[in-house]
C-alpha cells in the first residue's frame, strides 16, 4: 500500500476496540477522567471522551487489555468531534520495553482473532 501524504511507512498496526476497554486518565492536577478505548497500537491509541482534553497535555493512561495492564504517560493529540463526545488520539511517552512487548503480543492476538472472525463471516 502506498504511503499517504504525512503518514509514516512504519506506522504501528492498530486494533479497533470500539469502546470495549475502559480507560482512566489521570491529569497532572490529580483529576481523573474516564474514557473508552476506540483503537490501540503499541505507539498510542484513540480515545472516546465526553469532552476533549487540551492538545499536548501529558496524562497517565491506565487500562487493561487481555493480559496486559498499561499504566504509562501519554501525550494527548488534536481531538475530533464525534456524534456523541469526541475522539482524541494519544501517543505513549517512553513505554518500557517489557510493557511494549506484552502489549504487542496481546495486540497480535487480537488482530489474529479479528482476522479469524472476518474469514468466518466471509
Amino acid at each position: 500500500m502506498p504511503e499517504r501524504s504525512g503518514e509514516r511507512a512504519d506506522r504501528a498496526r492498530r486494533v479497533k476496540l470500539a469502546g470495549a476497554v475502559l480507560v482512566l486518565l489521570r491529569l497532572e492536577n490529580g483529576r481523573n477522567v474516564r474514557a473508552r478505548l476506540h483503537q490501540l497500537s503499541i505507539s498510542g491509541g484513540l480515545l472516546h471522551l465526553e469532552k476533549p482534553l487540551d492538545e499536548g497535555i501529558k496524562v497517565e493512561v491506565i487500562f487493561h487489555v487481555r493480559s496486559t495492564t498499561v499504566r504509562n504517560k501519554a501525550r494527548m493529540l488534536f481531538p475530533h468531534w464525534a456524534t456523541q463526545g469526541c475522539l482524541q488520539p494519544f501517543e505513549f511517552c517512553d513505554l518500557a520495553e517489557e510493557d511494549r512487548r506484552k502489549l504487542q503480543t496481546d495486540l497480535h492476538t487480537l488482530l489474529g482473532q479479528a482476522a479469524e472472525l472476518g474469514a468466518a463471516a466471509g
